[in-house]
């Protein structure tokens, strides 16, 4: 397994040649979005917002579905035009000349990539690959992504996750600046997970830049340097994975469930208690001193005549921010 794992990051960094800065203009920015709008009937999917991605940083955009960050995500690829606002990437604008020029740079991973199922693996990378005027060698992304064993099977027989792996292929044949992952690892096993991880971060380390949409909370605190959590099409939240979690005030997380009806304010107030949310029919109290708090949670419980159905408790992460600022988790509707 060592030195397979070995073997896998000489790979990496064979096919990841440093990239190239940029121009001065657009150095030290690989993508920017400023009073950004999307309407569409009945609904404001992006409303007003601001983004800012550096150059050499794998940036998270998450948040609820419905939240806006796939429609975000389409007009800073170029597929979708906003209403308002401006959007800048690498330096470029869409709608210009330069668009084939700055498409030559992207990497972009959809989620539900419509590849043919007739052509093989090695077909299919190749056929991407005639996109682009320069790029890599197709047989060394296959290797990257391992699907060597599968580059003369077709499309159509591959598992999900088989699909998923050659459609961050396809990205990254182009040997993009800047590359697009929407949940990347969807349908993979944890195996194939950390090795998604791992050309992910090499990609990052010889200066490429990623824009990274994922439901997995391991993932976004693993690969991303900054996320941006939006919500009906705002931003609600940006910073470090570190200092997400930090601006809760709590280290711990009592989830519980009583019969009877509690008093939010009541719990909120007790020793130990930052605050507290309900969800899913319970309450999240979020807590700063675990030794303090659930003695006087369980107090409170026995005073409000509210018998205890369920209790656990667990270090703040991020979905726990999200449940904070959002009311809704990652998956939730």
């Amino acid at each position: 397994m060592a030195a397979a794992d070995c073997q896998n990051r000489r790979t990496v960094n064979r096919v990841f040649p440093r990239q190239m800065s940029g121009t001065e203009d657009d150095r030290g920015v690989a993508a920017r979005c400023a009073g950004l709008v999307k309407r569409y009937p009945g609904v404001v999917a992006v409303d007003g917002l601001d983004l800012e991605v550096r150059r050499g940083e794998c940036f998270g955009l998450l948040g609820p579905n419905g939240a806006g960050k796939t429609t975000t995500v389409e007009i800073l690829e170029g597929l979708t035009a906003p209403d308002d606002g401006v959007v800048e990437v690498l330096g470029l604008r869409w709608g210009t000349r330069d668009d084939r020029l700055l498409r030559e740079r992207l990497g972009i991973q959809l989620q539900e990539t419509q590849l043919a199922d007739k052509l093989t693996v090695a077909e299919t990378v190749r056929l991407f690959r005639s996109f682009y005027r320069q790029g890599r060698p197709v047989d060394e992304v296959i290797a990257l992504v391992s699907l060597d064993e599968k580059r003369h099977a077709r499309v159509g027989k591959l598992s999900g996750g088989q699909k998923q792996r050659l459609a961050l292929a396809c990205a990254l044949v182009s040997a993009p600046e800047l590359m697009f992952l929407d949940e990347p690892t969807t349908g993979l096993d944890p195996q194939a997970r950390r090795h998604v991880w791992e050309v992910v971060e090499g990609f990052r380390s010889n200066g490429g830049t990623v824009i990274l949409t994922t439901h997995y909370m391991e993932e976004a605190a693993r690969l991303c340097d900054r996320l941006a959590i939006v919500d009906h099409g705002r931003r609600i939240a940006l910073g470090t994975p570190a200092e997400l979690v930090a601006s809760l005030g709590a280290d711990q997380i009592l989830e519980l469930r009583a019969g009877g009806v509690l008093d939010g304010d009541q719990l909120g107030a007790l020793p130990g208690v930052a605050g507290v949310s309900a969800r899913n029919g319970g309450w999240m109290v979020r807590v700063r001193d675990v030794g303090a708090a659930l003695p006087a949670v369980l107090g409170e419980l026995e005073r409000a005549g509210a018998p205890l159905e369920q209790l656990t408790t667990h270090q703040a992460t991020l979905e726990d921010v999200f449940v904070h600022l959002t009311g809704r988790g990652l998956r939730d509707g």
